[in-house]
C-alpha cells in the first residue's frame, strides 16, 4: 500500500514493488478473506429493484463450484473464458472461477453486437462463453463462426441443448477447489482495446496486473481504503476501468461494491443510487458526470456523501472540477492510462494541487516521460508522446496473437501510448490529444483536448468533440460537433456566438471555424468519442 506523507515527492519516492513470484487473482480477491465468513463483498440491486448481498463466503463457495463445472467438461490452464455479462454476481464469480483454474478471462460488452463479438471470441480462440438470456441469441447466431468455442453457459433459468444454465452445472459440483499455483506472471487476462483507431486488439495481462493497479487506485483515491469505504462505478465491468481500476482492488482491499445494471445511464438515477447505498468511493466516467452536471440541485433531493471521486477517459477540464466542488464538496481525482498500461498517472487532492486540464503526476511505481519518435526525452514544455518505462507490473504482455504490433508498440524500453503530451516544470502532463487526433492548422499543431474543454463552459453546451477537416489554405482547420443543453436551439446565432466564446479565449487558430450541432455523440461502449465516426459526418451545404 501506499504510505501516507505530507507530500506527492514523499510518496512517489518511499515506493517499492513487492511483486512475488507465485500469485493468483482469485485466491487474492476472494479465498484470502472468505475465513471472514460473514465479511461483505457485494450489493447488487437487480433490475427488479431488489437488493442481495453476497459475503466472500458465498463468492467463494460459488466460483469453486464454477471452477469444478467448468474443469469436468475439459475446460482449464490457458484456455480462454468469453464473459458476456452486466454489472452482475456472476460476471464476479466467472472472473474468479477462470483466475483460479489458470485460465483467462475475456470480458465482452453486452452493447457488442454479433460481429464485434464473434471478432473477439474469434481472435481470442475462446472455449467457452458465459451469457444472460438477453444476450444468448447473439451467441447462438455466430457460434457456426466460432470453432474453438465448446461450451456456452446461460445464466438464465431454461437454456435449450446445447447450451447449458449455469444452475445445472453449479447444481452437483462441489464447493470444495484447489486453486492452481500460478505465477505472476502467467496471463489471466485479455480485454480487448476500444478500436478507437483501428481493429480491436486484445491486450493480454498476466496476474501481477492487479498489484500493478492498487498504486492508482490508493492515490487518486485519497489512500484508499479507509475506515467505511464502499466503491460504485456505473461503468461496465466488461472495461478495465470497471474492472481492475473498481472491481478487483476494492475486494483485494476486503472493500464491499455495490453493483446495478443500468439499462440507460440515468443521471437523476445515480444521484438518488450513491444515497441510497451510502457509496463512499466512486470511478465516474467524465461522460457520465457530463450528464449528472446538467441535474439541477440534487442535493435538495438526495443524501450522498462521497468521500472521493476518481475520473478518467476524457480530459475533465475546469468547469467540471468546479461542478465536482460545489456538488460534492470534494475535488474529482482526474487519472490516466489505457487498456495495455493502465493507472500511470493521477491526481491525489490530499497532498497535490489539481491543476485544472492537467493529467496529474506519474503514480507511485510508474516512470513516465515525454518521447519523440526514437524514444528520446523531451524536456518540459516540449510536445510528444507519452511514454511508459518497462518493466512495469501494471503493464501488458503482449497483443494476443499479433505479435507485429506488439513490436510497434515499445521503442526501446518505453512502451508507447499513442497519446501526445506535454510535461511542465512540476512534473504535471497535460493531455494533447491521440496521435491521429492533431490538428495541424496554418502551421499550428494542436490538439481537441484544450478546445472541447473551452466549448463545455459555454452556458449552451452539454457535451462537444473536435477534429480537424482539411482546407485549402490552412491544411486543416477546427471543426466541433456540438451537443446542446436543454432549452438551446443551434441556429447561426448561437454557432457565431460559441466561435466568438473560444475565439476570445484561447487563440484565433483555434477556434473552430465550422460547427455542427447534434443530438449525441458517437461514443465506444466505454464512453470514449469515436472520432473517426464524426470524420464520416457531411455538414449540409
Amino acid at each position: 500500500m501506499l504510505k501516507k506523507a505530507a507530500d506527492y515527492a514523499a510518496v512517489y519516492d518511499s515506493f517499492a514493488w513487492k511483486i512475488p513470484e507465485f500469485y493468483n487473482i482469485g485466491v487474492d480477491i476472494c479465498d484470502k478473506w472468505a475465513g471472514q465468513r460473514y465479511r461483505l463483498a457485494l450489493i447488487y440491486e437487480n433490475d427488479q429493484g431488489r437488493t442481495e448481498q453476497y459475503s466472500f463466503w458465498d463468492l467463494k463457495r460459488l466460483s469453486n463450484q464454477l471452477a469444478n463445472a467448468l474443469r469436468a467438461h475439459g475446460f482449464g490452464r490457458g484456455d480462454r473464458l468469453g464473459i458476456l455479462l452486466p454489472q452482475c454476481p456472476e460476471t464476479a464469480v466467472a472472473h474468479i472461477a477462470a483466475y483460479k483454474l489458470g485460465a483467462v478471462a475475456v470480458p465482452l460488452f453486452t452493447l457488442f453486437g454479433p460481429d464485434a463479438l464473434a471478432y473477439r471470441l474469434a481472435n481470442c480462440g475462446a472455449a467457452a462463453v458465459i451469457t444472460d438470456a438477453a444476450n444468448l441469441e447473439k451467441i447462438v447466431q455466430i457460434r457456426d463462426r466460432l470453432p474453438d468455442l465448446r461450451l456456452v453457459i446461460s445464466t438464465a433459468a431454461q437454456a435449450a441443448p446445447p447450451v447449458v444454465t449455469l444452475r445445472h452445472l453449479l447444481h452437483n459440483a462441489s464447493d470444495h477447489f484447489k486453486p492452481v499455483r500460478t505465477r505472476a506472471d502467467e496471463p489471466a487476462l485479455i480485454i480487448y482495446t476500444s478500436g478507437t483507431t483501428g481493429p480491436p486488439k486484445g491486450a493480454l495481462h498476466a496476474h501481477r496486473v492487479l498489484l500493478g493497479h492498487l498504486p492508482g487506485v490508493e492515490f487518486f483515491h485519497n489512500f484508499f481504503p479507509r475506515k467505511g469505504d464502499c466503491y460504485w462505478t456505473p461503468a461496465d465491468w466488461a472495461w478495465i476501468g470497471g474492472l481492475i481500476d473498481v472491481l478487483l482492488p476494492s475486494w483485494h482491499h476486503g472493500v464491499p461494491v455495490v453493483a446495478h445494471r443500468f439499462k440507460k445511464f440515468d443521471p437523476e438515477e445515480a444521484f438518488f443510487f450513491l444515497a441510497k447505498y451510502g457509496v463512499r468511493n466512486a470511478f465516474m466516467p467524465p461522460t457520465a458526470l457530463k450528464l449528472m452536471r446538467q441535474v439541477q440541485h440534487p442535493r435538495q433531493r438526495h443524501q450522498y456523501a462521497l468521500r472521493t471521486i476518481g475520473s478518467g477517459g476524457e480530459t475533465l477540464g475546469e468547469a467540471l472540477l468546479a461542478w465536482g466542488r460545489e456538488v460534492f464538496g470534494l475535488t474529482i481525482n482526474e487519472f490516466y492510462g489505457q487498456t495495455e498500461v493502465n493507472l500511470v498517472v493521477g491526481n491525489c487532492s490530499q497532498i497535490m494541487e489539481a491543476r485544472p486540464g492537467s493529467m496529474g503526476r506519474p503514480i507511485p511505481g510508474h516512470t513516465l516521460a515525454i518521447v519523440d519518435a526514437e524514444g528520446r526525452e523531451l524536456p518540459a514544455g516540449e510536445v510528444g508522446e507519452v511514454a511508459v518505462r518497462r518493466p512495469d507490473p501494471v503493464m501488458f504482455l503482449e497483443y494476443w496473437r499479433n505479435p507485429q504490433a506488439t513490436r510497434a508498440k515499445f521503442v526501446g524500453d518505453w512502451c508507447l501510448t499513442g497519446d501526445f503530451g506535454r510535461k511542465d516544470e512540476q512534473g504535471y502532463l497535460w493531455y494533447v490529444g491521440r496521435r491521429d487526433d492533431l490538428i495541424t492548422s496554418a502551421g499550428y499543431r494542436m490538439g481537441p483536448g484544450e478546445i472541447e474543454e473551452c466549448l463545455l463552459k459555454h452556458p449552451a453546451v452539454a457535451m462537444a468533440a473536435v477534429i480537424g477537416v482539411p482546407d485549402e489554405v490552412r491544411g486543416e482547420i477546427v471543426k466541433a460537433f456540438v451537443v446542446l443543453l436543454p432549452g438551446f436551439t443551434g441556429d447561426r446565432a448561437l454557432k457565431e456566438e460559441i466561435q466568438q466564446f473560444v475565439r476570445t479565449r484561447l487563440a484565433a487558430h483555434e477556434y473552430p471555424r465550422e460547427i455542427d450541432f447534434l443530438p449525441e455523440l458517437p461514443m465506444t461502449a466505454t464512453g470514449k468519442i469515436i472520432r473517426r465516426n464524426l470524420r464520416q459526418i457531411k455538414t449540409p451545404p
